[in-house]
């Protein structure tokens, strides 16, 4: 990604040549690594949490924390994110959607499907670090 939009500023300024598709492929690589991403992340615990105070938890009010962030704020938006992306993605795919631009990328639909990705993914890791809280909390 940074190799690409180096490329696109050497072209734009240095050579006084621009390329739509190669921004697109900047912005479809950027939408792609924070999509993709962020279950890996969180699988990681990597995601956004108030440090100051979770670090010197117990590992039991550790687990609390989890569980709870994951059942009250996490799961609801996976589920939210895939009831309002299942009609946008869908339709995009039925009219093979391209980019606007005259030399884009092609392939818009497939982008926007990883919203679904984003989705399923996320909500599948939540639910590991859902069950993962549970026997923490359960044994101690």
């Amino acid at each position: 990604m940074v190799l690409v939009t180096c490329v696109v500023v050497l072209m734009r300024y240095g050579l006084d040549m621009g390329s739509v598709l190669l921004q697109d492929v900047v912005l479809y690589l950027h939408g792609g690594l924070f999509l993709l991403g962020s279950a890996f992340a969180l699988k990681r615990g990597s995601h956004v949490r108030v440090d100051v105070f979770y670090r010197s938890f117990s590992n039991l009010k550790k687990a609390w924390v989890d569980l709870l962030g994951n059942i009250i704020f996490l799961q609801p938006v996976c589920w939210i994110i895939l009831f309002y992306s299942w009609g946008y993605v869908e339709f995009s795919w039925r009219i093979m959607e391209v980019s606007p631009e005259p030399d884009g990328l092609p392939f818009v639909y497939l982008q926007k499907s990883l919203l679904v990705a984003l989705a399923v993914l996320l909500g599948l890791q939540s639910l590991s670090e859902i069950i993962k809280s549970l026997i923490t909390i359960k044994h101690g």
